[in-house]
Formats: C-alpha cells, structure tokens, sequence
C-alpha cells in the first residue's frame, strides 16, 4: 500500500450541513469530520483542506435572484471562509493546530495565501485548510484543491463524497444499473466526461503525478484508509 505523506482533502459544504433542519452548520457534523481528520493527523499525514459552500450558497440562487454571475462567484468564495472557520474551530477543540489560508484577503480571520507559509505550516505539523477559492470568479473549489496540490507538492486530493462510493460510469443517483469503477487514468476519466470531479480541475492534473481517490464520506474513517493506499473507493493515476 502507498502510504501519501501529504495530502489535500476536498470536502463538501454540504457535509458541515444539517440538511434535515435547512441548516448551514451542524454540530455533530462537524465534530465528526475534524475527528477523522484528527485521526490522520496523529498518523503524521501533513493535511491541507479544501472545504466547498454548497451549504451556504449556490449559482442556482444568483440566477434566481438576478445576481452577476462573477459576483456570485465571490459570495461562494465568502461562503468557504465561514466553512473553514468553523472546521478550524472544531480541529482547534481537539487540540489540533489548524491555519487558515484565503485567496481573497480578509485578514481579520485568516492569513492571505501565500505559498512558503502553507508549506511552513505543515512542516511544523498544522493543518492548513485553504478557503476563498482560486481567489478568481469562474473555477469551482475543485478547482482550487487542484491548483493547492500542485503549488504545494501535495502527493493526493482525497475527494470525500456524500451518498456515493466513487466514480460510477453513470450518475448512480438516476441510474440504477451504474458500476462503480475502481481504477483509471487521468486520461480516461475526461474522455468519459465524468463528473464526480470538476473536468478542469482534473485537466490542471493530467500531466502532474499527484494521485486523486475519490471515497464515500459515509464513512469517516475512509479518509485515514484513503490516505494509507487502501482499496477504498476510485483511483486516478496519470497511468
């Protein structure tokens, strides 16, 4: 098994979320998430995290309201602020040393992103968790987990999913007959035109030697497993 010494963990808003009581943060969500993350980072993982909006805004809500597009786009890079400081509360409830790092400056809560520094906060074993997007309207936070890996070596993006165990060879959500996939190439997955990460975001990565596993958050301790090379989920390699 391929242990990855550093990795970045892409979750979605929608997994902070209580959606039972239309609710953007949820308690023992929360806790639950920076619980596995804990558990990785006791393993000497060094983690950086890259945490969605889906919770707190949607594109679908612009369009309805009227809203320019790139200013939409703004407003979700603000909604991954609130996100990752509420995970950067919960991990620091568990004594666990967490940064912040924005691509849009909003210095009254966290560090402007800057490079050298990420790197200097995992080598003194802090989790970094990178919000604001790319800092640039039009590319979605997949996208930025994918420009995060590249600009600080990281060796994999665990792409945590909500309901779903992979990469299927059709959505499994209207498609009952859809077959999990287990391995395959940068290459193969944007001929197929898969979804189950941002076709861009995988296209930054095509050349690269970063590794994506693309796992079930159903189970939390996939995370840890994902990260130790085990069978969990879907591999892509650049083959």
């Amino acid at each position: 098994m391929q242990k990855y010494e550093r990795v970045i963990l892409k979750l979605s808003g929608e997994a902070l979320a209580n959606v039972e009581e239309r609710l953007i943060l949820n308690n023992q969500k929360l806790q639950t998430v920076a619980r596995a993350i804990k558990d990785l980072w006791e393993e000497d993982v060094e983690i950086g995290i890259v945490v969605g909006a889906g919770n707190i805004w949607r594109g679908a809500m612009a369009n309805e309201i009227g809203i320019d597009p790139s200013t939409a786009d703004y407003m979700g890079m603000l909604g991954t602020i609130i996100n990752s400081l509420a995970l950067q509360s919960a991990l620091e409830n568990m004594d666990v040393p967490t940064r912040v790092m924005s691509s849009i400056e909003v210095n009254a809560v966290c560090e402007p992103y800057i490079k050298r520094k990420a790197i200097s906060h995992f080598e003194k074993k802090r989790v970094v968790i990178f919000a604001g997007g790319t800092g640039n309207p039009f590319f979605t936070t997949d996208s930025n987990a994918a420009l995060k890996a590249l600009d600080v070596n990281a060796n994999v993006i665990l792409m945590a999913k909500n309901g779903v165990k992979g990469v299927y060879d059709k959505d499994p959500r209207a498609n009952k007959d859809a077959k999990l996939i287990k391995e395959l190439t940068y290459n193969d997955y944007i001929k197929l035109g898969l979804r189950a990460m941002d076709q861009t975001a995988v296209s930054l990565l095509a050349d690269s030697e970063i590794d994506i596993v693309v796992f079930s958050m159903d189970d939390p301790h996939n995370i840890s497993k994902a990260a130790s090379g085990e069978n969990v989920g879907t591999r892509i390699t650049k083959g």
